[in-house]
């Protein structure tokens, strides 16, 4: 029979993996820039990209990372340059010629990874959207929280934002600018992520030829159409689910549709 000790000791090991598993790395991207990243679980990749104003951690308070880590994944999760604790640039050139989008090809080949989903909400979506035009790796996508207005290059909502993290702030932009201050984000790096936010074009979006399912929350229409961010792709789903912009991706809804699609 097993002592107490020895069980004890047992149940304290896996605390420890179970805690240590959920702890950051950091590799080295493309320009220098210390990228922060955790890896999760095992089995076939997912990679998860959050929104504005966010980091990894906005991910833990979801059901779909642990949906996805009980159903047999293995779950990335990077702080996008300028949020969490990556290293947030202050010049202009850091963000420029989607450096965002550099960014998480080098994490997939620093980790050797030769195929993977992925999950962007919000501007991860906008992120992973321009991905999807970069690598050929990634075998199914979910486009959350977003419509169609990203594909314009003179989006006036992008720019409002980007003057808005710049100091011209009117009542729209208040509420955010407010939020960023209150949880110490580098209200510089916001500015250059809206300024030099990552561009996919209509034609862009219609070359995507694997399978996209966009989520879009019922009360959600922050970001312009979503049915006609579906209907870009040439194999394209739309999933109506309860919520609006900022809780949707949170809810059982979204992770039990994400999963069906993604499995």
């Amino acid at each position: 029979m097993m002592s107490s000790k020895y069980i004890l000791f047992c149940l304290l090991m896996i605390a420890f993996s179970k805690t240590a598993s959920s702890q950051s790395s950091k590799f080295e991207s493309f320009d220098g820039v210390q990228i922060a990243y955790t890896d999760e679980g095992s089995g076939d990749v997912v990679l998860l990209l959050h929104g504005f104003i966010n980091s990894r951690k906005s991910w833990d308070k979801t059901a779909l990372k642990k949906d996805l880590i009980a159903a047999g994944y293995r779950v990335i999760i990077p702080d996008l340059r300028g949020n969490g604790d990556s290293d947030k640039p202050q010049n202009e050139k850091a963000y420029q010629d989607n450096s965002e989008v550099k960014d998480v090809l080098f994490l997939i080949n620093h980790l050797n990874i030769e195929k993977y989903k992925a999950v962007g909400y919000s501007r991860g979506s906008i992120v992973l959207a321009k991905l999807l035009t970069e690598d050929n790796r990634i075998d199914k996508a979910v486009l959350g929280g977003m419509g169609i207005d990203f594909t314009n290059a003179d989006w006036d909502r992008r720019i409002m934002f980007a003057k808005a993290f710049n100091g011209d702030i009117n009542e729209e932009t208040k509420g955010a600018v407010d939020y960023a201050k209150s949880i110490n984000a580098d209200l510089r790096s916001l500015h250059l992520q809206q300024k030099y936010q990552p561009v996919s074009s209509i034609s862009d979006l219609n070359k995507i030829a694997i399978n996209v399912m966009v989520i879009c929350g019922d009360q959600d229409t922050d970001n312009g159409n979503s049915q006609e961010l579906s209907d870009a792709f040439k194999n394209g789903i739309l999933k109506i689910v309860p919520g609006d912009h900022n809780g949707t991706y949170k809810t059982l809804d979204f992770s039990l549709a994400a999963l069906q699609f993604l499995d």
